[in-house]
C-alpha cells in the first residue's frame, strides 16, 4: 500500500481510504447490509495496509456505522484512523449535536473518533452549524479526547469552500474530485487553495460513485484503448486524483472484494506528478467526450433559482444528465433516492416555466421535469 504523510496525526495514511457508503447489500435494499461480506471486505483492506476508514450517520439507512464498528472488532480498531461526520441538518437544537454524537459512538462501539467532520457543508448547513455553536461543540469533544482531529466535508461552490476554509484552523477537509468535476464544487482550485494553507485534503467520489467505471460509453472506451500503456477506467480515474500532491487519501466506496483488491493494486504505486503529459491529455479528452454526451447543458449557474415549487433545479438536472451519460446506471437512481427529498422531486414541478425565462441555456426545464418524473419516480 502507498502512504502519504498526514501531519495533524503525525503518521502515514494509506492513499486508499475505505468509504462505507456503498457496502454490499441484500435484496438490493440499501439499509440491509450484507454484514459478513462487508466485514470481510473492510478487514481485507486493513490487512492489506488500508488504515483510513470513513463512515457517516446516514449511510445505509443508519446501519453503516454499526457494521463498521463490528468490522473493527478483534483488534482492527487500533490499526486505523476512523472518520465519521456530524449531520447538522438533522439537529433541531444545539443539544441535539451531543445526542447524535453519543449515538454515533454507541453504534461504532468506540470511545473516540479519530477524524470528525461537519458533514456535507453547504451554505444552509454552514449557517445552521454556526447558529448551533458547532465549533464550541467540536472543541469540547476534542478536549474530552472523544475527537482527535476536526474537518469538514463539502458540497457547494468554490466561494463557499474558501469561506469555510478561512473560518477555522482545520486539521483536514474532504471534497469531491474526479476528472469530470475539475471545476465542480471546490474543484481543483479549491484543492490547491486548501493545500496552499497546509490543510490536507481527503478526496471522495474519485469514480463518481462508480459511474466512470460502469457502462463506459463506447467513444470513451475507444479513447482509453488508444493509450500506449493500457489501464482500466478505474485506474485512469484514480491515478488522475493521486497525481495531486495535496491529496492525502482517496476514499472509494467499494461494493465487492474484487473492487478492494483492484483499488489497492492501482494505488499501491501512484505517486504525485507521475502522469505524463500524454496521460493528462488523454484524460482531458475523455472528460471532454463525457461532457459532449451530456443531454441538458446545465452549467449550474443558479439563474433558475429560486424555484416557486422549491425544487433544486440544477441538482435535478445533474441526475438527469448522469442517467443518460452513464448508460442509465442504477447507481444514478440510487443516489437520487438517497439525496433528493420526496417533496422536492420532479413531480412537484408545477410547470410554471418561471425558470425557463431565466435560463441562459434556454433549457426546456418543465418538460425535463416531466421526463424525469417518469424515469426516476415510476
Amino acid at each position: 500500500m502507498n502512504f502519504r504523510y498526514f501531519k495533524p496525526a503525525g503518521q502515514m495514511v494509506s492513499l486508499l481510504g475505505f468509504g462505507t457508503m456503498r457496502l454490499p447489500v441484500i435484496d438490493k435494499t440499501p439499509s440491509k447490509i450484507d454484514e459478513p461480506a462487508a466485514i470481510e471486505m473492510i478487514r481485507h483492506a486493513i490487512d492489506s495496509g488500508v488504515n483510513y476508514i470513513d463512515t457517516a450517520y446516514m449511510y445505509h439507512g443508519g446501519n453503516s456505522e454499526s457494521v463498521t464498528g463490528k468490522a473493527l472488532k478483534d483488534g482492527y480498531r487500533d490499526k486505523v484512523l476512523l472518520a465519521d461526520k456530524m449531520p447538522v441538518w438533522l439537529a433541531k437544537a444545539p443539544e441535539d449535536l451531543c445526542s447524535i454524537f453519543d449515538e454515533q459512538l454507541k453504534r461504532l462501539d468506540t470511545d473516540h473518533i479519530d477524524l470528525y467532520l461537519i458533514h456535507n457543508v453547504t451554505k444552509g448547513i454552514w449557517d445552521r452549524a454556526l447558529k448551533f455553536g458547532i465549533f464550541d461543540f467540536l472543541e469540547e469533544k476534542k478536549a474530552e479526547g472523544r475527537i482527535k482531529h476536526i474537518g469538514f466535508s463539502f458540497h457547494d461552490d468554490l466561494d463557499m469552500f474558501k469561506k469555510a476554509i478561512d473560518a477555522y484552523p482545520w486539521d483536514f477537509c474532504q471534497i469531491q474530485l474526479n476528472y469530470m468535476d475539475v471545476r465542480l464544487q471546490a474543484g481543483v482550485e479549491g484543492l490547491k487553495y486548501a493545500g496552499a494553507k497546509g490543510i490536507p485534503v481527503v478526496i471522495m467520489e474519485p469514480l463518481k460513485g462508480g459511474k466512470l467505471t460502469d457502462a463506459v460509453p463506447d467513444s470513451v472506451r475507444d479513447l482509453w484503448a488508444s493509450a500506449k500503456i493500457k489501464k482500466t477506467p478505474a485506474e485512469w480515474a484514480l491515478r488522475w486524483v493521486a497525481n495531486f500532491p495535496e491529496v492525502v487519501t482517496i476514499l472509494s466506496g467499494m461494493t465487492t472484494i474484487e473492487q478492494v483488491r483492484e483499488n489497492i493494486r492501482i494505488l499501491s504505486d501512484a505517486t504525485p506528478d507521475s502522469l505524463s503529459p500524454d496521460d493528462l491529455a488523454l484524460i482531458s479528452k475523455a472528460s471532454e467526450e463525457y461532457n459532449r454526451l451530456i443531454k441538458a447543458s446545465c452549467t449550474a449557474c443558479q439563474y433558475c433559482m429560486p424555484c416557486p415549487a422549491k425544487l433544486a433545479i440544477p441538482d435535478l438536472l445533474n441526475y438527469y444528465n448522469e442517467w443518460f451519460l452513464y448508460g442509465q446506471n442504477p447507481k444514478v437512481l440510487a443516489d437520487f433516492n438517497m439525496f433528493i427529498h420526496p417533496k422536492a422531486r420532479p413531480s412537484a414541478c408545477t410547470g410554471c416555466r418561471a425558470c425557463e425565462l431565466k435560463c441562459p441555456q434556454h433549457l426546456p426545464i418543465a418538460d425535463i421535469m416531466k421526463e424525469m418524473a417518469a424515469i426516476f419516480e415510476k
